[in-house]
């Protein structure tokens, strides 16, 4: 995944979820965060951060913000962009060699997945987490209580049990961190929910992401601690 326009800014304040104040080029401006979540740790007054500039004149914001440089750490924190990169990933073939078909965002059950797959031998559902929340090497999600990703994980449970295979996704946006863990503190039926996603046969994978202030794909894949 590539984005055109990137420019180096540094972040001011961020008054509501959508909105950010940065400095572009000495000057103030307007911009777009493409992400909800809450994100303090990432965005501090005075931080380097990278973002897309826009030519359209109707846009009521010229940029979108990309990326943070978080100390060594540049992490990417467009949160549309995991099933970007997910799909450009499956289709590699390095996760399922005999993959047949992508289909996004199928109905399965009360919810709607990321993903339906085909190979010759199996029929999957696949859901995809995008990942930004780090603390000394370790990432973990989510940043906030999220009773969507709770429902999702349960309806995984329900496809593996009436004989489709699940995978659940964590995509880390950054590269070098030790391992993945679900945020217990902040939500603990979502890790308690996880756990019982392993048990039940659900295939958990995080995999981290070579990032740069213009691109992000997957690359590897990283230890999982429940």
């Amino acid at each position: 995944m590539h984005y055109p326009n990137i420019q180096q800014a540094v972040f001011l304040e961020r008054p509501n979820r959508f909105i950010a104040h940065i400095l572009v080029e000495g000057k103030e401006q307007l911009c777009h965060v493409k992400n909800t979540g809450r994100c303090k740790e990432l965005l501090i007054p005075n931080t380097t951060i990278y973002v897309q500039h826009h030519d359209n004149p109707n846009r009521k914001t010229k940029y979108s913000l990309i990326a943070v440089q978080k100390g060594e750490l540049l992490i990417n924190m467009d949160s549309q962009v995991p099933n970007q990169i997910v799909a450009e990933w499956l289709k590699t073939g390095k996760l399922f060699p005999d993959l047949k078909l992508v289909k996004p965002e199928t109905v399965f059950g009360s919810s709607r997945f990321d993903f339906y797959l085909e190979t010759s031998q199996k029929k999957i559902f696949m859901e995809v987490k995008g990942c930004t929340l780090e603390q000394n090497g370790v990432v973990m999600f989510p940043d906030a209580p999220t009773q969507r990703g709770v429902k999702h994980i349960q309806e995984l449970i329900l496809a593996k049990q009436q004989g489709y295979d699940a995978y659940l996704i964590f995509v880390i946006q950054m590269k070098g961190v030790q391992y993945f863990t679900p945020n217990r503190l902040t939500h603990p039926e979502f890790a308690d929910v996880l756990l019982q996603a392993k048990k039940a046969g659900v295939n958990i994978l995080a995999m981290d992401c070579m990032v740069t202030p213009d691109s992000i794909e997957i690359d590897q894949q990283v230890p999982i601690q429940l």
